[in-house]
């Protein structure tokens, strides 16, 4: 089957919730896919091969808290590198480096484990859905304090709320609605 024939399937898996969590927005949930095994197979299959076309090479994944590390682990695996988790503030033991972003009432932070990313790494950034990039670029920007480079990995994108303006670092995604 063919990478666009894959991505096809995969797209038409995914489900929409309209006024979920509140009205006005609507909900694209990937967890339809999961349920699929079939399906899930050829999302895991995409995201390996796009993370393997990746140049330079990735050499770590970070997954972001908590669909990321669904796809991240098994892109890590597949590519055999290590994964490093981005978690919000206080999940993580140990010393940590953090960032605070803002959203839209208010702000937030994420934070990685210290040693985890070495200078002059490339690091994949892998989630399952990129909005309005707050998070994403919260991610990148933290990545980059590590002093590595971050490319993301992203399997839904709405391109509609243009977050992608706001992420320093090359996107690959997916699926885009």
């Amino acid at each position: 089957m063919s990478r666009s024939s894959k991505l096809e399937v995969i797209k038409n898996t995914i489900k929409s919730y309209p006024d979920f969590p509140k009205p006005g927005v609507l909900f694209r949930d990937i967890f339809a896919v999961l349920n699929e095994p079939d399906v899930a197979s050829l999302l895991y299959e995409v995201l390996c091969d796009e993370a393997r076309s990746i140049t330079p090479p990735v050499d770590c994944v970070a997954g972001l808290d908590a669909r990321g590390f669904l796809f991240g682990t098994i892109v890590a695996k597949e590519l055999n590198i290590p994964f490093v988790p981005i978690r919000k503030k206080g999940k993580l033991p140990g010393s940590t480096q953090s960032v605070r972003y803002k959203l839209e009432y208010g702000e937030d932070e994420v934070e990685i484990q210290r040693g985890n990313i070495s200078t002059g790494q490339t690091v994949l950034v892998i989630d399952d859905l990129l909005a309005t990039g707050g998070t994403l670029t919260a991610a990148v920007e933290l990545i980059k304090k590590c002093g590595a480079d971050a490319v993301c990995l992203i399997v839904i994108e709405l391109t509609d709320l243009q977050g992608r303006k706001s992420i320093n670092a090359p996107i690959h995604s997916l699926v885009q609605y």
